[in-house]
Formats: C-alpha cells, structure tokens, sequence
C-alpha cells in the first residue's frame, strides 16, 4: 500500500511550506462525560483539535464513538467537563449564529413552507435588513439548493433529500463563519446521498466557508474534506491522527474510484479505525473478566425431618 500523508505537523520539513492557516475554533485537553457515580461514561476524552480558517475538516467515526457529543460542543449547545473550547481566541459558552449546525434529522417546522423556514432564520439573523433584501436573500439559497420548484411545500410534501436541502439552506442563509454537518446524508437512500455530497461540495467551493463534517463513510470524507482526523471508538474517545487529503479540486466521485491515491487514503483511515475499535474492544473484554467465583461448600438440610413453619409446633 502507498504512503499517505498524514498531518501537516508529522510531515518532514523539506523545502519552504507556506504556513498553517490560522485555527479559527481550537479544542484543548476537551474531555465530556454524562451521568454521576457509578453510572457514569466518559465520553470524550483530551480532545485537541484546531479547526482552520477555510478548510473543509472531517472527523469519522463509529457509531457510538460520541461524534455528535463533539459536534454539540463545537455548536455551543454542550458544555465541555474540563478543557478549552474557543473560537477566534473567545470562550464557546452557548449558541451563536457564527456556527450554524446541519443536523442528522432535518429539524424543520412542519407547519412552515420551504421559503418560510429558510426565512424563519434569515428574519431572525438579519433584522436589520429590508424586507426586500431578506426574501432576495433566502430565494438566492433556495435557488442555491434546487427547490424554487417546492418553495410553497410543507415537509410532509418533500423527500429526504429535499428535506436535508432546506435544513442545509436554511444554515447557510444565516452565513455563519463555520458550518457544522452533523452526518447530514447518514439516513438517505444511496443515490439520494451521492447527489447530496456533489451538492454540498458545489455549495463550499462557492462559498469557501470553514466547514466540519462529521460522518461515518470515509469516502464521503475523502471526497469532501481537506483533512480527515478519527475518532477512536469509546468510551474515553480521542483523536488519532490527521490524514491530509492531498487530492486536486474539484473532485469527482466518479474519477476518484480509479485514482490509486484516493484507495490508498481510504485504505489508510480504514485501516486505522479497524484496528483502533478491535483494540478498544479487547481492552473491554479484559476489564470485564471477573475472577471464578467460589460457592461455599454447604449440605442440603434432610427434607425428612418436620419443620416448624409446615407444623406450627416445636420440633
């Protein structure tokens, strides 16, 4: 198998590189945990991750793994335990229209059209604007999306797809400095998914703006991102190492799977995921084996005799 690149720091330094571009969210020694005493799991654990202007950033994972515990802090709607949690060298201490999250489940109002929850966020971000200016705006990314065909339909009138589409375009009115993808596609048909990645990409190439998927396909991650960073399998999950994806742009999905660089990529994160969830399983394993557990060495009493409970009378 090629070597692949892994992160900018663990290359060796040959030649002049232009510099790193500055970390616009930076995570230190970030652990998470839920619940109290006995009944409580470590989640996360000295997550340190720096999320650079403009790049596109993506963090894979299993199941489980607490991926969506890590987009939740980044979000400002979790609190890290212990660690620094910053962007643009200020404390994350709640929810702000500076990071706007695409989530797994569409999170749409039922009782709003398509125009009308895209501009539910657009009303709520830029009051000041002219009321003009705002639904140019929000047709601008309705039209971005592909739905000026369904702008009067509710949600129950939408596909998946086109469901992720007004969540997604609905984020992205907002503007916000960083978008966060909370496995976007992760409940979509195949198909459905593939016409999405070519749209999200579509959309960052456009719009360049600093973005952080999370996902469980690697090749979606190697299509979409610059870099790629696993999460090992929990409880206590960290990071492992950053895989650059040294891949030219723009990319197609199509070409990718005859490019021996991008099988030797997805060789790679796989790989390592493998290896890190068979080696957090036999660390389980282990910790769970009690030793033999020792009865004491009694008789059965003789049934022959009367008992007082059965007679009500002394022996």
């Amino acid at each position: 198998m090629m070597n692949v690149a892994v992160s900018d720091e663990a290359r060796p330094k040959t030649g002049v590189r232009a510099p790193a571009p500055p970390a616009l969210i930076s995570m230190k020694q970030v652990c998470k945990g839920y619940g109290s005493g006995e009944s409580r799991v470590e989640v996360l654990e000295n997550i340190n991750l720096n999320l650079r202007q403009g790049e596109f950033l993506a963090v894979v994972g299993f199941s489980g793994s607490g991926k969506s515990t890590l987009t939740k802090m980044l979000a400002g709607l979790e609190t890290p335990d212990s660690g620094t949690l910053e962007m643009e060298g200020q404390p994350i201490i709640g929810p702000s229209q500076e990071r706007g999250i695409v989530f797994q489940n569409y999170s749409l109002l039922p009782w709003l059209t398509v125009r009308g929850n895209i501009s539910l966020s657009v009303d709520r971000v830029f009051q000041h604007w002219s009321k003009a200016d705002r639904r140019a705006h929000v047709e601008k990314f309705i039209e971005m999306v592909g739905l000026t065909h369904a702008v009067h339909r509710r949600p129950h009138e939408l596909s998946g797809g086109m469901r992720q589409r007004v969540s997604l375009a609905r984020t992205l009115a907002m503007k916000p400095k960083v978008l966060l993808l909370d496995e976007p596609l992760s409940a979509l048909d195949a198909l459905t998914r593939s016409v999405l990645q070519e749209e999200i990409l579509k959309i960052w190439e456009e719009e360049r703006q600093t973005c952080l998927l999370i996902t469980n396909d690697v090749d979606e991650a190697i299509l979409l991102a610059d870099r790629i960073v696993p999460l090992n399998a929990g409880p206590n999950a960290s990071l492992g190492p950053a895989f650059a994806v040294q891949l030219d742009r723009p990319r197609n999905k199509t070409a990718l799977n005859d490019s021996p660089q991008f099988k030797g990529l997805r060789n790679a994160v796989t790989n390592y995921l493998v290896a890190v969830r068979q080696k957090s399983r036999d660390e389980q394993q282990m910790a769970s084996e009690q030793p033999p557990i020792q009865l004491p060495d009694l008789k059965p009493r003789s049934m022959r005799l009367p008992s007082k409970a059965i007679l009500n009378a002394p022996i």
